[in-house]
């Protein structure tokens, strides 16, 4: 290593960021045997029709008693389509990026059930937008990584007739390495492993990503909640994009020290077949967890009664981090980055500045200045 970029890599984050450039640049990224750039989407491709701009529609009638209601998040997704959009929120709004004959994915967050996961009212309202601009039933696939936890959810018995589902795999393992239900041509290759496993092993050093995402659907709308994670920081946009959509993920924070999130999430995210299908982040932070996660321990949800709206990952988890570190300051604990294990988290160092380093690779606008952030209130 020259003595410049020894010099680089002093801090912490400039040596991630090193590692970002490196990845955006070189093989360690994008990685796929054939079709890297199919079905691109265009201008809609990360980070979409809106870089910088983030919607936050908020309603305390969103939630009562506990129970979410479906009529005033409904009136929050189309107000934020609208002001995402800058239209009525009617059809026009959702026509932006959807269109009669497409295949639409929404991928949903089952992981913090039952107490933290994508809403059933905020999916029935998305989809309900998807029927406005010609998109049928029967085109709509609402889909997890893991059918059983998909199902535990209860997904499945809330959605509208003809709307269809899929997973890759039945059920969390803790190796995650067959590739059945996943497409052996799109994988990100990364000479990283669990411990024990040669990283001259492509099934060790490869994440493939699910069939659902490569071969059944042509766009994808990301529906992610507003969680703490105890390794990656947080599990918003990026994240539930990077480790709901491909296979050995337990790699990326093998062991409480082991924590590679921060470069593993952008380098996920930056497959082509994903950034350019990704064209809608709808993030439910009608209830949200600000620490402990991926799991929802109850004592720390909190109603934060917002949904955001966004075609642009990075800018969203941006403004997702932010919030979530204000709730736990407010609460008397320290910021994410500032963080020390605990009985709930007990990684050495969470890592939410894959968000930044996802930015780097030309994945959104990471810089506040730039984040065009439209706050909206409803009675």
């Amino acid at each position: 290593m020259s003595s410049p970029t020894r010099r680089a890599c002093l801090t912490r984050r400039n040596c991630l960021k090193g590692i970002a450039a490196g990845l955006a640049a070189g093989p360690l990224s994008a990685q796929v045997a054939s079709g890297s750039s199919s079905e691109a989407s265009g201008k809609l491709a990360m980070p979409g029709l809106y870089r910088g701009r983030v919607v936050a529609v908020r309603n305390p009638s969103s939630i009562v008693g506990g129970r979410f209601q479906d009529q005033p998040i409904r009136q929050m997704i189309h107000k934020g389509m609208a002001e995402l959009t800058g239209t009525d929120g009617g059809p026009g709004a959702w026509r932006q990026f959807f269109e009669p004959g497409d295949v639409v994915g929404i991928k949903v967050n089952p992981v913090g059930q039952p107490h933290v996961i994508s809403s059933p009212e905020t999916v029935r309202a998305i989809i309900a937008g998807l029927n406005s601009a010609g998109v049928r039933n029967r085109d709509i696939i609402v889909y997890d990584r893991y059918r059983l936890q998909f199902l535990h959810a209860g997904f499945d018995k809330w959605l509208p007739e003809g709307v269809r589902t899929s997973y890759a795999v039945d059920d969390y393992d803790p190796i995650q390495q067959s590739i059945e239900g996943y497409d052996p041509d799109h994988y990100l290759d990364m000479p990283l492993t669990l411990a024990g496993y040669d990283a001259g092993n492509l099934a060790a050093r490869r994440s493939y990503v699910a069939k659902v995402v490569t071969r059944e659907i042509n766009k994808l709308i990301n529906l992610p909640v507003l969680k703490d994670h105890q390794s990656a920081g947080v599990t918003l946009a990026l994240k539930n994009l990077s480790h709901g959509s491909v296979n050995n993920v337990s790699r990326s924070h093998g062991t409480t020290t082991a924590n590679a999130c921060g470069v593993f999430i952008p380098a996920v995210v930056s497959l082509p077949v994903i950034r350019n299908k990704a064209v809608l982040h709808i993030l439910d932070g009608v209830k949200a967890l600000y620490h402990g996660g991926p799991g929802a321990n109850p004592q720390f949800v909190w109603e934060h009664q917002t949904i955001y709206f966004a075609t642009d990952p990075v800018a969203l988890d941006r403004i997702g981090w932010k919030v979530i570190d204000e709730k736990r300051l407010s609460v008397g604990m320290p910021a994410l980055a500032a963080d020390k294990p605990d009985q709930f988290s007990t990684f050495l160092h969470r890592q939410p500045e894959h968000i930044e380093l996802a930015g780097a690779m030309g994945l959104g606008e990471w810089d506040e200045k730039k984040i065009d952030l439209r706050r909206i209130s409803l009675a």
